[in-house]
C-alpha cells in the first residue's frame, strides 16, 4: 500500500475515533430513550413551579368578561398574555392582584406598525400618531376593542 494511502488512513481513524469520543462526552445520557431528545428533560420541566392559571378558569371567576371577549377578536387571546401569570391571584385571589395593563407600549407589543406582521390579522397603529395624548384604554375595552367608549373625538382618529 501506498504510503500516501496509509497516512490517510492513520489521519481517518484519528479523526473517527476522536468524532466518537467527542460524540460520546457530549451527548446526554438520556438521548434517544423516547426519541430524537434528552429524555430527562421531562423531569427538568416537571420540576419547574407552575405560575399559569389558564383562561378557563379566569372565566369561573369573571364570565362577565368572556362573554364579552369571546365574541371579538382576541378570543383565542390567553388572558395572562396581557394580565400576566395568574396561578398565584387564583390561589390568594384578595391578596394576590393581576397586572393592569394601561400602558400604550403594552398594547403597542401586539398593535405598533411592524411591516412583519400581517395587516390582515393584527390590527396595526403608529403609537406616536394614534391619539398619543390618551392610554389606549381610554378609548378601547381591551377585552372588545372595537366598542369604543363614548367620547367626543374626531372619527378619523381610530
Amino acid at each position: 500500500m501506498p504510503i500516501q494511502i496509509k497516512r490517510h488512513l492513520i489521519v481517518l481513524v484519528i479523526l473517527v475515533a476522536a468524532f466518537i469520543t467527542f460524540r460520546q462526552l457530549m451527548i446526554p445520557e438520556s438521548f434517544g430513550d423516547l426519541g430524537h431528545y434528552r429524555a430527562n428533560s421531562l423531569v427538568d420541566n416537571e420540576q419547574k413551579p407552575m405560575v399559569y392559571a389558564g383562561r378557563e378558569i379566569c372565566y369561573d371567576c369573571h364570565d362577565d368578561i368572556f362573554m364579552v371577549k369571546e365574541a371579538d377578536f382576541h378570543a383565542r387571546l390567553a388572558c395572562e398574555a396581557c394580565h400576566g401569570p395568574g396561578l398565584a391571584h387564583i390561589d390568594n385571589p384578595d391578596s394576590v392582584d393581576m397586572i393592569l395593563p394601561v400602558s400604550r407600549d403594552h398594547c403597542g407589543l401586539c398593535h405598533q406598525k411592524n411591516a412583519a406582521k400581517p395587516q390582515n390579522v393584527i390590527t396595526q397603529i403608529e403609537l406616536q400618531e394614534h391619539n398619543p395624548e390618551n392610554k389606549c384604554i381610554d378609548c378601547h375595552n381591551p377585552h372588545a376593542p372595537w366598542e369604543l367608549k363614548d367620547l367626543d373625538l374626531p372619527e378619523e382618529n381610530f
